[in-house]
C-alpha cells in the first residue's frame, strides 16, 4: 500500500492562505493527531473550521479550514485532505514537520499527480494539461490546456485506436485461420482503412506548430547596425522606456531580454547590440552574443534606417540570415517622404534580390507599429485562427504522433509488397504501442520519471 504523502499545494512565501495537501491511507489518522475535531465522521468533500495543535505541547498552532476527500472520489484516487492555514511559512512549517512525525513523507514533484494516473483518475495527457494550465502564459493557452484536461486530445485518438485495433484483429485471424494470402479485395479495404488512420494522425500532427506556440511563445530577436533604433523598437513594443536610447552609435553593449504578449502569442522579445566591426573590447563580445542570440532565436527582425542609403553592413547582416526565419523593417519614417521611402525600398530590392516581408514603421511616433506585430506572428499563426479543434502543444505528443504515423506507412509499404501479415502487423503494433505511450497506457517508467520532473512539488 503507497506510503501517506505531505507537501504545500501553494507557493512558499507568506500569503494570506497556504494549503498543505496530504494523500494516503494515513491522512485521516495523522490529522487526528493536529486537531480534536471528527473528520472521520464528517460528510466527505465537507470544509470544517477547526483549531489545530501541536500534540508534543498541546498549543494552539492556528486556525484552519479542513476538508476530508474519501477515496475513490478525490484527486488522486486515495483518501485526501486539504489543510488550509494562514500564510505564515512559520505555521506551514510547523503543520507539515508534525506530519511528518506523524508517518506522512514529503511528496516528490507531481507525485500527486502521478497518483492519480496510477489509480485511474485521469490519463497522462490530462495530468500533462495540469502542469500546463499552471504553466500558461496568456489567455489563448490556458483555454488549450482545459481542452487537453478535459480529455479531448484522448478522445481524438480513441477512434483511431479502436480502427486500429479492428485492423489488426483482422491480421490476427488472418494469420491463424487462413493458409492463403489476403484476397485483395480484402487487402485493399485495409490500406484504406491504415491510410485514413495515417492522414489523421498526421492531420494531428500538423497542429503541433501552432499549439507550441500558444505554449512556449516566440523568440524574437531585432537586429542591425549601431543607431538605425533597435532599443527605440524595443520599448516600442514594450510600451515601456526599457532600454536606452541615444543617439550615440554604440549605445546598447549586451542582450535586453523582456516578454510581451501579440495576439495571444507570448513573445520573448531581445534588443541586441549594433553588429559591425569594433576594436573596443566590450562592444566586441555584444555583437559577438547578438549573432548567438540571431542563430537561436525563432524569428530575427532586421532593421535599416530609412533615412539613410542601405550599407554594406546592412547587406552582410542581411547575408548571415538569409537561413532563418526573418523580415525586414525600415525604420525612422518619421524623417522621410513617401516618395524618398519608395526609393529606398527600390533601392534595397535592387541590391537585394530574395523576396522577404518588408515593413516600414517609425518606432519614436509608433506609425505603422501594428503592421510589424502582424508580422512577427504572420509566419508562425498559419491556418491558427481556422484551427477551432484541439491543438497539440507538448513536443513529446508530436513525435509520439509523427512515429505512429511512419509505423503505418512502414505497414502499408509491406502490405502493398504482398509480404506476410506477421510482416504488416509489426509496424500496426508498434503504432499502438506509441498512441498508449501518449496517453500512459504503455508509458515506461523512465519517461513518466521525465515527465513528472518538470512538474512542482504538491501538485
Amino acid at each position: 500500500m503507497p506510503d501517506t504523502i505531505v507537501a504545500l499545494a501553494t507557493p512558499a512565501g507568506r500569503s494570506g492562505i497556504g494549503v498543505i495537501r496530504l494523500s494516503g491511507s494515513g491522512s485521516l489518522p495523522i490529522v487526528s493527531q493536529l486537531t480534536s475535531a471528527e473528520i472521520a465522521s464528517s460528510t466527505p468533500r465537507t470544509a470544517h473550521l477547526v483549531q489545530l495543535f501541536d500534540p508534543s505541547s498541546n498549543e494552539t498552532i492556528d486556525e484552519a479550514i479542513v476538508t476530508y476527500f474519501k477515496a475513490p472520489h478525490s484527486f488522486t484516487g486515495e483518501d485526501v485532505i486539504e489543510i488550509s492555514c494562514h500564510g505564515s511559512p512559520v505555521v506551514l512549517r510547523q503543520v507539515i514537520d508534525i506530519c511528518l512525525r506523524a508517518g506522512a513523507r514529503l511528496a516528490e514533484a507531481g507525485e500527486f499527480s502521478l497518483r492519480a494516473l496510477s489509480n485511474g483518475r485521469m490519463d497522462l495527457t490530462e495530468v500533462e494539461a495540469i502542469r500546463d494550465l499552471i504553466d500558461a502564459q496568456t489567455v489563448a493557452s490556458a483555454r488549450q490546456a482545459v481542452r487537453q484536461l478535459r480529455g479531448e486530445f484522448s478522445h481524438e485518438l480513441q477512434p483511431l485506436k479502436d480502427e486500429l485495433l479492428d485492423v489488426i484483429v483482422l491480421l490476427e485471424s488472418a494469420l491463424e485461420f487462413v493458409e492463403d494470402d489476403l484476397p485483395d479485395l480484402q487487402s485493399k479495404n485495409v490500406a484504406e482503412k491504415l491510410n485514413s488512420i495515417r492522414d489523421r494522425l498526421l492531420k494531428i500532427a500538423l497542429t503541433f506548430k501552432a499549439g507550441h506556440l500558444l505554449r512556449e511563445g516566440l523568440r524574437v530577436a531585432i537586429v542591425g547596425r549601431p543607431n538605425v533604433g533597435k532599443s527605440s523598437l524595443f520599448n516600442a513594443l514594450l510600451g515601456s522606456d526599457r532600454a536606452i536610447v541615444t543617439d550615440i552609435a554604440g549605445t546598447t553593449r549586451d542582450q535586453l531580454h523582456e516578454k510581451l504578449t501579440i495576439g495571444d502569442i507570448p513573445i520573448s522579445l531581445i534588443d541586441t547590440a549594433g553588429l559591425r566591426e569594433t576594436t573596443d573590447t566590450v562592444e566586441t563580445i555584444g555583437v559577438e552574443r547578438s549573432r548567438r542570440t540571431m542563430a537561436d532565436a525563432d524569428l530575427v527582425i532586421v532593421m535599416l534606417d530609412a533615412s539613410e542609403s542601405v550599407t554594406a553592413e546592412d547587406l552582410t547582416i542581411l547575408e548571415s540570415v538569409a537561413e532563418l526565419t526573418h523580415f525586414v523593417t525600415f525604420n525612422k519614417t518619421d524623417k522621410v517622404s513617401e516618395g524618398e521611402l519608395g526609393q529606398v525600398r527600390s533601392e534595397f530590392m535592387l541590391k537585394h534580390s530574395c523576396e522577404i516581408p518588408l515593413s516600414a514603421l517609425s518606432a519614436k511616433t509608433g506609425d505603422g507599429l501594428d503592421e510589424l506585430k502582424r508580422l512577427i506572428i504572420k509566419p508562425f499563426t498559419t491556418n491558427v485562427a481556422a484551427t477551432n479543434g484541439f491543438l497539440v502543444s507538448d513536443a513529446r505528443h508530436n513525435d509520439l504522433l509523427n512515429h505512429a504515423a511512419n509505423e503505418i506507412e512502414q505497414s502499408l509499404s509491406a502490405l502493398k509488397a504482398k509480404a506476410s501479415e506477421e510482416i504488416v502487423l509489426i509496424g500496426l503494433h508498434n503504432t499502438l504501442r506509441y498512441l498508449g505511450q501518449i496517453t500512459g497506457e504503455t508509458t515506461t517508467e523512465d519517461m513518466l520519471t521525465r515527465v513528472f520532473s518538470t512538474f512542482c512539488i504538491g501538485k
